[in-house]
Formats: C-alpha cells, structure tokens, sequence
C-alpha cells in the first residue's frame, strides 16, 4: 500500500513538471508571435522613446543657453522701478 502510494505521489509530481514545461514552452511560442506580429509596433516604441530623449535633450541644452538671459531680463524688469501716480489716484483737498 505505501508503496502504491509513493508512486502514486511520484506520477502526480512527474506530472506536473511536464505540465510546467509544456506551459512554458506555450508561452515561448506565444511570445515568439506575437513579437513577429507586433515587431513593427515594437520597433515604432522604439523609434518614439529615441525622439522623445532627442527632444528633451534639446530642452535641457535650449534651458541651459538661455537660463541666464531671461533671468537678467526678469530681474532687470523688476528692479528698474519707475515711480509714477495712478491715473485713477485722486487728491482730496
């Protein structure tokens, strides 16, 4: 009887090892195609990921070059103060 059962034990994991290895081998071919049907879509995210890095290293050289242009002009414009009455300002006299 133990010996019965021991085999039994043995088959069933015997068995689910060669479930596991059809169910990967499965998914491999699964992926093998749709891969080949979606190898163009693939390629397209690849190509959109390299312009995306090319625009923001356009930025951040654009940032760079800039930065301390438009930061003079800001400050120039706030610290060039110009004293001067509202029009709507009226004397009570």
């Amino acid at each position: 009887f133990a010996g019965k059962n021991r085999r039994l034990k043995q088959a069933k994991e015997e068995a689910q090892a060669e479930i596991e290895q059809y169910r990967l081998q499965r998914e491999k071919d699964f992926k093998d195609k749709e891969n080949s049907a979606l190898g163009s879509h693939g390629n397209l995210a690849t190509e959109v990921d390299k312009d995306t890095e090319e625009k923001i290293k356009r930025i951040g050289t654009s940032y760079e070059q800039y930065k301390e242009n438009v930061l003079n002009d800001l400050l120039c414009l706030i610290c060039d103060i110009k004293p001067e009455i509202h029009v709507n300002f009226r004397i009570n006299g």
